[in-house]
């Protein structure tokens, strides 16, 4: 079981439509140059390798370099103008994302993943302080044993205007080279896919190189 934590405070609105995408704010981090590793590059993750919906099947949009827009919650703000990111989405209210970072040195890239995690693990506190109308409460499904390991949260977001929204996260390193795999829904962590989310991470930090 993940720890749980709600708080409830008061603070400055946030927009429906960035908590309908689960997107939202972090701790900024400064720009690194892209890490030289021969000529490879790392891979993203493939439709099929989402958590699979029950109703449709996964859609990918191109790997695209740049920060994404909207950011997305927790992360967003954190990451570095060298980002490559992917966008996936269902037929229904389902949608992921993957952020991919190369790092200058494998330090830079494990205290950026350090500050990804830090980031995570405030994130509903920061949520309820920017608006008095959200409650949030977030879990911590604990680390993965994938290449410089892989760690997951879940963070669900209630609005005083009927809203409900569950999204998983984590936060995996290879080397240099740190990922961020999102996925995010209507509901509540009674709908989100853990073990699906967990198998996807996986993939995603060997599928790196």
């Amino acid at each position: 079981m993940g720890e749980t934590m709600q708080i409830r405070t008061r603070g400055i609105r946030t927009t429906v439509a960035a908590l309908a995408a689960v997107a939202g704010v972090a701790a900024a981090a400064g720009p690194v140059a892209a890490a030289t590793r021969a000529s490879d590059t790392p891979r993203f993750l493939e439709p099929a390798d989402l958590p699979p919906h029950p109703s449709s099947p996964w859609y990918a949009g191109a790997v695209t370099a740049g920060q994404p827009d909207p950011l997305p919650m927790c992360v967003g703000d954190a990451l570095p103008s060298t980002t490559w990111h992917r966008e996936y989405w269902t037929e229904y209210d389902t949608n992921a994302q993957q952020l991919t970072v190369e790092g200058r040195s494998e330090q830079w890239a494990k205290d950026f993943a350090a500050l990804l995690r830090k980031d995570l693990a405030g994130c509903a506190k920061k949520l309820m302080q920017q608006d008095p109308d959200i409650t949030a409460t977030q879990k911590y499904y604990g680390r993965l044993n994938v290449e410089e390991g892989a760690d997951v949260y879940g963070i669900h977001t209630a609005s005083a205007w009927g809203s409900s929204d569950i999204g998983l996260f984590s936060v995996g390193r290879d080397g240099a080279t740190v990922t961020v795999v999102r996925w995010g829904q209507m509901g509540t962590f009674q709908n989100a896919q853990v073990a699906d989310f967990k198998a996807t991470t996986v993939t995603a930090v060997n599928k790196l190189y």
